[in-house]
């Protein structure tokens, strides 16, 4: 009888070890999704024009200030700097203002995929720094065309906003996360078929999903999407410019972009 049960015991081991050995075998829901395809770790002297395009000047709030002089751009040790200044020369640029932007748009545009943004940025009254995704227009206006803010920082906040824009306003469609400004962090955004997933150093911070029967009005999000690094200064969301704060950098350390492979997605991206 005392060897049938060690048979017994010795039976159920070998199973429970079998069962840990499948489970562990399951397919992760972690890199499988994306494949790194595009990337710059800013390690040269100068911004690189394959990849980005300066931002000019144009009507919306974030563009006010937006030039493509020398003086609000700098890559330099690894980073890319993108300055918010007083303009000290007014009879050629009458704007009180100046600020760097650039943009992957007509280089690099992409459907679905991960971005990952590693950045720090300085605080003053007026300031706001942020990553975001803008969709192809084509014969869309904002909102129609799709927006994806990944980060956005106003004045001293010790927090970001991370927001969705389609032409209805979801429920939820958007969330603020605490953080230090000051220091490097790395944001993020996942970007499925059915849903988008914000992140902040690889946590997820907010799920922003396509609901049942949605048409375009609620979902722009199939379509071809650019990815927009700007510093601007003033506007009616952040508020007025304090002049004596400046000047202001976002400093970015690196950006990559992972391709979304729908052949070997898991539960993570069906969900």
């Amino acid at each position: 009888m005392k060897k049938k049960w060690i048979i017994l015991f010795s039976t159920f081991l070998c199973l429970g070890c079998l069962a840990k050995k499948k489970i562990s075998e399951q397919p992760k829901t972690t890199a499988a999704d994306f494949q790194l395809v595009w990337q710059d770790d800013f390690n040269g002297s100068v911004i690189d024009t394959i990849k980005w395009s300066r931002i000019t000047e144009g009507a919306p709030d974030w563009k006010n200030y937006m030039t493509t002089d020398d003086q609000v751009y700098e890559v330099a040790d690894g980073y890319l700097y993108l300055k918010g200044l007083v303009n000290t020369d007014t009879q050629t640029d009458p704007r009180p203002y100046l600020t760097g932007g650039v943009w992957t748009r007509d280089k690099f545009n992409f459907t679905y995929g991960k971005v990952e943004v590693r950045a720090k940025m300085e605080s003053a009254k007026g300031s706001w720094p942020a990553i975001w995704l803008l969709g192809r227009k084509n014969d869309d206006s904002w909102p129609a065309n799709g927006e994806i803010d990944i980060m956005e920082h106003l004045n001293f906040d010790n927090f970001i906003h991370s927001t969705i824009h389609s032409s209805i306003k979801s429920s939820p469609s958007t969330k603020t996360v605490n953080v230090n400004p000051g220091e490097f962090n790395t944001y993020g955004v996942e970007w499925y078929p059915n849903k988008i997933v914000f992140t902040i150093n690889e946590a997820p911070t907010f799920t922003y999903h396509k609901e049942a029967g949605a048409d375009w009005r609620q979902w722009p999000f199939d379509r071809d999407f650019h990815l927009i690094l700007s510093q601007q200064l003033g506007g009616a969301w952040v508020g007025n410019v304090d002049s004596s704060q400046l000047p202001v950098d976002f400093v970015i350390d690196y950006v990559k972009y992972y391709e979304y492979n729908p052949s070997r997605t898991t539960a993570l991206g069906s969900n």
